[in-house]
């Protein structure tokens, strides 16, 4: 099901984390197009990449969230967005649900739920 021509865009401040995940991405099969730190290098390389799938963490530097970077890259070019987040509080789950994610995942990710939530987005394209 993993297609080896899936362009998944990582987005974490934490560059930890972003590794984590290209490492876990490229295990499963997936090419990871870039990562990105900051909303604006995220919309930048969503531009230049134009992937199939972005990972959101939704705390980033910089002056624009998460949340503000995926609204526009899906406004601009209609990609799907996982949200990554530390945190469980109301609001940052409602400031994630206004952008109509096409998932949420809670740190610490484990590289089963990441796979599976993938799966279900990428399953969903195809349909």
């Amino acid at each position: 099901m993993m297609d080896g021509g899936t362009c998944v865009l990582v987005v974490d401040d934490e560059q930890l984390i972003a590794l984590g995940l290209a490492v876990t991405l490229r295990d499963m099969g997936l090419q990871v197009c870039g990562t990105a730190a900051t909303a604006a290098k995220a919309i930048e390389l969503a531009q230049t990449h134009r992937p199939s799938l972005v990972l959101m963490d939704v705390r980033l530097k910089g002056p624009a969230d998460g949340v503000e970077a995926a609204m526009e890259i899906h406004r601009l070019f209609g990609t799907p967005v996982i949200f990554i987040t530390g945190s469980r509080e109301p609001e940052t789950v409602e400031r994630i649900r206004q952008d109509h994610p096409a998932g949420v995942l809670f740190k610490p990710i484990l590289p089963v739920n990441l796979r599976a939530e993938i799966e279900k987005v990428l399953s969903r394209q195809a349909g």
